[in-house]
């Protein structure tokens, strides 16, 4: 599993379209900087057997992000012999190149997004040239009661090889989390997760929570290491419950796309931007050399306020905008000087990392 790369609130600006700011190598894993705030479903603790060290289809994967001159490290899970495989949304975020190692075969494979849920920190990727895969087994979240003993296992540190195996306990259930992305300062909100005692370290995030019977269960996504909870001695692991990880998974092999579901290539503006300082809009902070708006012309310091007709009120507006097209769509981007002109340019939007 691959765990989130903790989010580093003091870098604001986002690359449009979803080039992370990172400056060092990260392993994928992020921190949890607010937790809890869901009480625990009261449940009667249950006893099973000791949990599996089992570790059906789990994938190492390794990114480039080009953008930045970084690379980061995950986990994801083997969903079919021929290569797709369920890892989350921020292990690929802004990666311009992807490598996924199948544990099972020894095998490194280039990859390539075939979709993701931002939202939901959800994506596909299909390993090239990948057959006759080993496929993970999934059980049913649903039956998942606290107390229940479970396994984690990942891609810990990014280290590859062999993946690690920590165990723990099922704490609470339907809870919800602020996890922060070192790699761009972003926070996001996930709720209805599975929280346990299990250890889960950075590289760990998109791989696999297990049962005992190593059944998957939960796609770890999150790890508590803010400053509170260490305080009280609390090392936990939070997971996205596999129903809902595979209903997004397989809306994505169909190629159904939805208001929180991008599917194929991501286009690229190549902007990097910020909040506009109580002004509607999202302030140009960087522009990216060789990239269509740096093509077009657009400046920094203007603040864009509309792109392809629809108004831009912040930068994720403007993210969610750029979600809705697609390489080699023409767009119209406006933006207002700071001497309160009012510009436009139409660009050529190309291929970039997903967001």
């Amino acid at each position: 599993m691959s765990e989130i790369p903790e989010r580093r609130g003091a870098r604001a600006a986002v690359l449009i379209i979803l080039v992370a700011l990172t400056a060092l190598v990260a392993p994928a894993c992020r921190p949890v900087e607010e937790a809890a705030e869901a009480p625990p479903v009261a449940a009667t603790p249950t006893r099973h057997a000791k949990p599996s060290g089992r570790r059906p289809g789990v994938v190492n994967i390794d990114t480039e992000q080009g953008l930045n001159s970084t690379t980061a490290a995950g986990t994801g899970i083997v969903l079919d012999p021929s290569g797709f495989v369920l890892t989350n949304n921020h292990v690929i975020q802004g990666a311009t190149s992807i490598k996924g190692t199948d544990t099972d075969n020894r095998r490194g494979y280039p990859a390539q997004v075939v979709g993701y849920d931002r939202a939901g920190d959800i994506a596909v990727i299909r390993l090239t040239g990948a057959t006759g895969l080993k496929p993970a087994a999934f059980g049913d979240a649903s039956t998942v009661r606290v107390g229940d003993p479970v396994t984690a296992v990942g891609n810990a540190g990014g280290k590859g090889g062999t993946p690690t195996v920590v165990t723990g306990r099922v704490i609470s259930l339907g809870q919800a989390v602020t996890a922060r992305d070192e790699s761009d300062g972003t926070s996001e909100r996930l709720t209805g997760l599975i929280e346990t005692s299990a250890p889960i370290r950075p590289g760990d995030s998109g791989g696999p929570l297990l049962d005992a019977g190593g059944r998957v269960i939960g796609i770890n996504t999150a790890a508590s290491g803010g400053t509170e909870m260490r305080r009280k001695g609390a090392r936990r692991g939070y997971a996205i419950p596999s129903g809902r990880a595979l209903e997004i998974a397989r809306q994505i092999q169909r190629g159904q796309a939805s208001r929180t579901v991008h599917i194929g290539p991501t286009a690229l503006l190549g902007v990097k931007v910020r909040g506009a300082g109580g002004t509607a809009g999202a302030l140009v902070a960087e522009v990216v050399p060789g990239t269509p708006a740096d093509a077009a012309g657009v400046p920094v310091g203007v603040v864009i306020v509309s792109l392809g007709g629809s108004p831009v009120d912040s930068p994720a507006t403007l993210t969610d905008l750029m979600l809705s097209h697609h390489p080699g769509d023409t767009v119209r981007i406006e933006w207002t000087t700071p001497q309160g002109a009012r510009q436009y340019s139409d660009l050529h939007l190309t291929s970039g990392p997903p967001q």
